[in-house]
């Protein structure tokens, strides 16, 4: 099925749109039609191989509407220059009301604007247009090798905010002892005499103003960004600061010019240093802030640092070393011992074991010879090889991963939604109190001084950072971590809800068990003929495609047993097979087929039974009409399922396991693994119906599958779970993938959920308390009941502690380890 979407024009009413979804649905092709009157879209998914879009656009067209083909592109823009979450939420705002963006969303944590839109109607370069109008600096476009270029330029921001806070300290100090230094009481700190504020309080003040200035450039950027905030009408952080400090340097000037005129006893009124000490102490926490934030990406790093930067391709018989974004599909790649695998491929010539724990998580070596996969950035053990490349670039299993992980770290968690509607009224409110309570102080009698302390304070110590901090940096971390242990969740919905399941149904085959049928017992009349049973069936089913027939030659190969040449082979469907081996009929299948051949099967009825109980599929085998044994074949149980279910279990889950198999056989694998409740005999397209039955019990539902005949049902279950080393149509149809194929990482996912959402909201609690009685403190609340005033360098010191705080709680996931 191809999902499409379409613009059309000329639609005046709903019933325009009601009746082209009408006449849509009248071609069986289409599974899916919906039109949105509002956007003009029309959202469809239909079967290409049997209709063409064409024949879907001409029947709108001939309906009396005009359609345009909607090309749907999403990209991904660092952005530079932004100082808090209302940065994020004004750039975003700006880009939603540009014609043809479809949805965009700027997250703070990871400085990228990630923007869906139609290329019909907008271009990449007006949205980075209209960035760098409000002040910020878009930077090119990502790709996914574009990893080092980032790490460079957070390096190099990390460097300039380190730099600026150094540039400020370094005039604040000296401004600071000036200006301070005489009012310590019970201190004599000796002041140059020609700076001395009551021998020489003009020179005093231009030395300040001096000290200042340099201050001020370096945080130009919150003067910059912060008006330009207020002009739009969308104020943010830089705003309050910008204001707060202007207010102060404005008095301060004024009380210059009084000096001047000779009115001495304004250089008590002099706040020069407040100003400068409010941008150092900020300067300070977005230094930190930045070193924080670069450490919650360490898991990409990690990843991205696993493939290696050249492969050695032979052409015309020569090895050529080149980069790894020039090899090309079908290009045959030499890889020595110890060298890593640059791409993934197919192995053409020789043999060797190749570590694939990077992405498996299993850390024995696994052979490959011929006709094997193997998949870049796994390391080459032992033999040289050389194979052909399959899939290069964005396509390789590493890449597909890191872009998972990359498009989790972007997305909003529900949870988000509270603090991007606090963060949208936020500055406004707090300029408002800082307003009436400036006002309000002066009107109850204070002084002009006082109340400009007062209003100043406010503005600094509130913190909308913490904020917008306090989800995406913590599903940064969480989905980073994951990734380490082979947990794979798409985005911070799936992260969110997890740890609320309370019902998790297993798929079996594949999942619970190995998927690979094997051969458990051979039971014979004659004990000694176990051999020869064995030898005749494997001789009968190699002609068979039949998976239990497979698993038998197979054992048969395993086991150096020499096949025998077979003739007038018959393959009975549902029974089993018939031949002749050495001219006498041979007779392999089912308890029908024996019956229906008059076969005497009662001395191996007990036998049988049992077998059938233990999950097994019991096959008999008779020469010329003599029943000589039965083999039985199962798919046996992965060693992990039954202490991963008791873990689940443990832990409060309700647990499931659906499957086609007979009901006797799926009994015996549900009671081997500890599973009570099984849906058994359920075709693949009713699994998605039993998923949605238990939803309708009230219960949240996970669903784990191998992600491929399970995809509805995956994608019916409010979290679905693929099993295996991320195929194509596992990272379409679920939220979170297992590559480690492991059941225990499914623990693994719900317990990282719980952390992650407990984090969040530790992260949430603090910056709303936080801002809550911080900014009545700076209010004065204190001092109305005879407690001191807040200083407004400690409100700046206070509002750069809380975004470093939220940052450092977040970091703390990164110690999360599953417990077992």
């Amino acid at each position: 099925m191809k999902k499409h979407v379409l613009n059309i024009e000329g639609m005046t009413c709903v019933s325009c749109a009601k009746g082209i979804e009408r006449e849509i649905k009248k071609f069986k092709e289409v599974s899916s039609v919906n039109i949105n009157f509002a956007t003009e879209k029309l959202s469809i998914e239909y079967d290409e191989s049997k209709i063409d879009i064409k024949d879907i656009k001409d029947t709108i067209i001939k309906l009396g509407y005009k359609v345009n083909e909607y090309e749907k592109k999403e990209v991904s823009i660092p952005i530079q220059g932004m100082t808090c979450a209302s940065c994020a939420r004004g750039i975003e705002a700006e880009i939603k009301k540009m014609d043809g963006v479809d949805s965009v969303n700027v997250n703070f944590a990871t400085e990228k604007a990630t923007v869906t839109y139609d290329v019909n109607k907008v271009r990449a370069s007006q949205i980075k247009q209209a960035i760098l109008k409000l002040g910020y600096k878009p930077l090119d476009i990502e790709k996914s090798s574009d990893f080092d270029r980032d790490k460079q330029i957070k390096e190099k921001e990390i460097k300039m905010f380190w730099y600026k806070f150094i540039v400020s300290i370094i005039f604040t100090a000296p401004l600071f002892y000036i200006a301070m230094g005489p009012m310590i009481p019970g201190i004599n700190i000796p002041i140059p005499y020609l700076l001395d504020p009551m021998n020489y309080p003009l020179n005093n003040a231009i030395a300040q103003i001096i000290l200042t200035t340099p201050v001020v450039i370096a945080g130009y950027k919150f003067y910059t960004v912060g008006f330009k905030a207020i002009i739009r009408k969308s104020p943010n952080m830089d705003s309050l600061i910008a204001i707060g400090t202007l207010a102060a340097i404005i008095y301060s000037s004024y009380s210059t010019y009084r000096i001047s005129t000779g009115d001495f006893m304004y250089v008590h009124y002099l706040y020069f240093e407040t100003a400068a000490m409010i941008v150092t102490l900020v300067l300070l926490g977005k230094a930190l802030e930045a070193v924080s934030k670069g450490k919650t990406s360490e898991a990409m790093k990690k990843l991205m640092g696993l493939a290696p930067k050249t492969a050695i391709i032979i052409q015309n018989g020569q090895e050529i070393e080149m980069s790894i974004e020039e090899v090309e599909v079908g290009d045959i790649i030499l890889v020595k011992p110890g060298e890593k695998i640059p791409v993934d491929g197919e192995v053409v010539e020789g043999s060797t074991t190749i570590d694939e724990s990077m992405l498996t998580g299993e850390s024995i070596p696994v052979e490959k010879n011929v006709g094997d996969k193997v998949i870049g950035a796994s390391i080459n053990k032992h033999g040289s090889i050389k194979f052909r490349a399959t899939k290069v670039g964005a396509d390789t299993a590493l890449s597909q991963i890191i872009k998972l992980v990359e498009d989790a770290q972007g997305s909003k968690a529900p949870i988000a939604q509270l603090g991007d509607i606090v963060s949208s009224y936020f500055v406004p409110v707090v300029f408002a109190i800082a307003v009436i309570a400036g006002i309000g102080w002066y009107l109850s009698g204070e002084s002009l001084v006082f109340s400009l302390k007062i209003f100043i304070s406010v503005l600094v110590i509130a913190c909308p950072c913490a904020l917008g901090l306090a989800t995406p940096t913590a599903i940064m971390v969480g989905t980073g971590k994951g990734a380490e242990y082979g947990v794979l969740i798409k985005g911070g919905e799936a992260l969110e809800i997890a740890h609320k399941i309370q019902t998790i149904v297993f798929d079996k085959t594949g999942t619970i068990t190995e998927g690979r049928p094997q051969v458990t017992d051979i039971i014979t009349i004659d004990p000694t003929e176990s051999k020869k049973v064995l030898q005749i069936a494997a001789s009968a089913e190699k002609g068979s495609e039949h998976p239990l027939g497979e698993a038998i030659v197979r054992f048969a190969n395993e086991n150096n047993i020499e096949l025998l040449s077979v003739s007038n082979f018959i393959a009975i469907p549902g029974h089993g097979i018939e031949a002749y081996i050495n001219e006498k009929n041979v007779l392999l299948g089912n308890r029908k087929l024996m019956l229906d051949k008059k076969i005497d099967l009662a001395v191996m009825e007990s036998e049988s039974d049992r077998l059938a109980s233990e999950g097994k599929t019991p096959m008999y085998i008779a020469i010329d009409g003599n029943l000589l044994g039965i083999i039985a074949v199962a798919d046996v149980v992965k060693e992990s399922s039954k202490k991963a279910i008791q873990r689940l279990k443990d832990m409060g889950i309700e647990i499931a396991m659906i499957t086609g198999d007979n009901k006797r056989t799926a009994q015996a694998i549900a009671k081997q693994v500890g599973i009570d409740r099984v849906l058994a005999e359920v075709l693949p397209e009713d699994k998605a119906n039993e998923v949605k039955k238990l939803q309708e019990e009230g219960k949240k539902v996970a669903m784990v599958g191998d992600g491929i005949n399970d995809a509805p049902a995956l994608a019916q279950a409010q979290v679905g779970i693929a099993i295996g080393s991320g195929t194509d149509v596992a990272m379409e149809s679920a939220d979170i993938v297992l590559m480690r194929s492991d059941l225990m990482d499914v623990a693994t996912a719900i317990q990282l959920s719980k952390s992650t959402i407990t984090n969040i909201k530790q992260n949430l609690f603090w910056a709303f308390a936080y801002n809550v009685a911080g900014i009545p403190l700076a209010a004065g609340v204190l001092y109305a009941f005879g407690g001191p005033q807040l200083n407004p360098m400690f409100a700046a010191a206070a509002m750069s502690l809380s975004s470093v705080s939220v940052l450092a709680n977040a970091l703390r996931l990164k110690k999360f380890k599953p417990y077992k």
